[in-house]
Formats: structure tokens, sequence, C-alpha cells
């Protein structure tokens, strides 16, 4: 069963997936595991986004495959991104991580309180 047919059987509504087979050497791992959150979007929306992905980010090129206009691209972008959690690429450094950058010299104290204070 592929992503699609199982998203049509649920009809969009949320659901657990309870066991994970490794194909290669058939382990079966039983709980409860929460879909990676491109996997929860709808069929439509998952082709729109691997769309979006093999035009490298070009919406004049998905304007032409789609064949519908910029702010009709942009909207749906709009919608899909309100849906899908924001990943930090480049999360403020904890207080012990600063603590012991300081203790090293590798950076000042001003640095140190700069960064404890969130600032850049």
């Amino acid at each position: 069963m592929d992503w699609q047919e199982l998203t049509n059987l649920t009809r969009g509504q949320p659901f657990v997936v309870e066991r994970v087979r490794l194909t290669g050497s058939g382990v079966a791992i039983e709980g409860e595991f929460e879909l990676p959150q491109l996997a929860q979007l709808s069929v439509e929306d998952q082709i729109f986004v691997t769309a979006f992905v093999r035009c490298h980010g070009s919406i004049k090129q998905m304007e032409r495959i789609f064949g519908v206009s910029y702010p009709t691209i942009k909207a749906r972008l709009n919608r899909i991104t309100q849906m899908l959690d924001f990943v930090e690429t480049d999360p403020a450094p904890s207080r012990a991580d600063v603590i012991d950058r300081l203790r090293r010299g590798e950076i000042t104290a001003q640095q140190a309180l700069s960064d404890l204070e969130g600032r850049t």
C-alpha cells in the first residue's frame, strides 16, 4: 500500500502508525509513531510540494506545470507553510555551551553575555 492509497483510506483524518517492518531484515518494531509533517499533507499538497522542490522553487515553472497564476501558487505555498512547523536550523546555544566556550577562552565575556541574552 502506498501513501496515496493510505491517505485516500483515511480521508485526511489524522492517524498513527503502530508497526514498522524493516524490509531488508524483516525486523518489526511496534509502538506509536507519528508521521513526518510532509506525509501528513493531503496527496494533492504532497504532489505540489514535490513539484516545487523539483522546480528548485521556481514559481514561474510552477505556474506552467499547474496552469495557474503567480498569486494562486503563492497562496497555496502560504497555506501549506501554515501547516508545517518551522525547523530551527541555527538554534541559540545552550547556557552550558556558552559557559564552556567562555571557560575555554573561545569567546569574550561580552560575547557570552550577548549569547545568554539571545542577541547575536
